[in-house]
């Protein structure tokens, strides 16, 4: 028999090669978000780079943690619960850096001034991005429309009142554009969306860092086995009550 219970072996090795498959996913997503990197970092969002860095570290240390459970070598899942550690808190300063986020991009896109949503609109990409929302969702401006300026877009024009937001008003006075436009703003809807995001965010950083205090609980109980196994002589670890 083996140094370590040979059942806690197959669940260290079941779910290190689970979060290695999960690696590989991200690695795959991170291919994927590059298309809206962009507009994420425009409002202050991290960029692509740290989800390559974080897919890349639960992939190699996975693979380590498979290793060390198949080689059962104590200096092995030393190392690897030292990463565990090390990953535990990495988890929670990330995650609290997403609530300090959230706050922060709540407070541009929730305003009522035009202070904060001046740099969104200054970024071409999200421009973009908000004249193809506006028309869908019968709002119009981040804070208001004058965040357009002098030229209130199509996107804006109302024609019939919106009973889900404000009805119709008239464009700011000196603008040019539809005669009349959304009353409501863009503001709160459109951080409904960047706000599931942060929370599948934070969901996923704090469920990460839960993850790692586990793992390092179970390396330590492995460490303690495989030194128990060598102080007795090579006896395998037996079986109580029997």
């Amino acid at each position: 028999m083996g140094k370590i219970n040979g059942c806690l072996k197959c669940l260290f090795i079941f779910f290190n090669v689970l979060f290695a498959i999960i690696g590989c996913v991200l690695i795959y997503g991170a291919v994927k978000s590059a298309a809206i990197s962009n507009q994420m970092s425009s409002v202050g969002a991290p960029g692509v780079g740290w989800v390559w860095v974080f897919a890349i570290g639960v992939l190699a240390i996975s693979c380590l943690g498979i290793y060390a459970g198949c080689a059962e070598k104590d200096i092995v899942l030393k190392v690897f619960a030292g990463f565990m550690g090390v990953g535990l808190i990495i988890m929670l300063i990330f995650g609290i850096i997403v609530v300090v986020m959230r706050n922060k991009i709540k407070t541009k896109f929730t305003s009522t001034t035009s202070e904060y949503a001046k740099p969104l609109m200054e970024d071409e990409g999200f421009r973009g991005v908000l004249e193809g929302f506006q028309q869908s969702a019968q709002c119009c401006g981040v804070s208001s429309a004058s965040d357009w300026g002098n030229e209130i877009p199509d996107s804006c024009a109302c024609t019939t009142s919106n009973y889900f937001g404000g009805g119709c008003t008239a464009r700011p006075g000196g603008a040019t554009g539809p005669n009349q436009i959304y009353a409501q703003t863009c503001g709160d809807t459109l951080f409904i969306f960047f706000d599931l995001f942060f929370k599948i965010a934070m969901g996923f950083f704090f469920g990460f860092a839960v993850t790692a205090l586990l793992g390092l609980l179970v390396s330590l109980l492995m460490i303690h086995q495989i030194k128990r196994h060598d102080s007795s002589g090579g006896a395998s670890i037996a079986m109580k009550g029997f």
